[in-house]
């Protein structure tokens, strides 16, 4: 016969209280660029289930204050200059003819922002964070 295993604890173990300080710095630790959100974890010995619950948790208390609706107006398409239409003429029978897109983006305090559609997405995405919380 033989016996069950008993495990016994003799310490009082109890959950680690993370304050709110410690749990911001592993989040901004979590989202510095080439940083894996696992070995953050890991190096705080947390499990990275914990680490993605606080990163939602903040994230989502830092964006719902600054959240907001705004009206968009949808303008007629401009005419556009004569260096950026094609001719007729010269465009290939198998080719479609290119349509000139532009986006006008206007931000609070008077800032305009136009592109055209082969705006480098980064490069806009740059501007946009330079211009956009002030």
């Amino acid at each position: 016969m033989t016996m069950p295993r008993v495990e016994v604890i003799t310490s009082l173990e109890r959950r680690r209280r993370w304050s709110h300080v410690e749990k911001e710095r592993l989040v901004a630790a979590s989202l510095e660029a080439g940083v894996s959100v696992s070995e953050v974890a890991r190096s705080a010995g947390i499990h990275v289930s914990q680490l993605f619950r606080w990163r939602k948790d903040l994230c989502d208390r830092v964006d719902g204050g600054s959240s907001q609706l705004v009206p968009v107006e949808i303008a007629p398409p401009a005419v556009a200059s004569p260096a950026v239409e094609v001719p007729a003429s010269s465009a290939s029978p198998g080719r479609r003819r290119r349509k000139s897109g532009i986006i006008e983006i206007e931000l609070g305090g008077g800032h305009r922002v136009r592109v055209d559609r082969d705006v480098d997405a980064e490069a806009l995405r740059r501007v946009l964070d330079v211009l956009g919380p002030r």
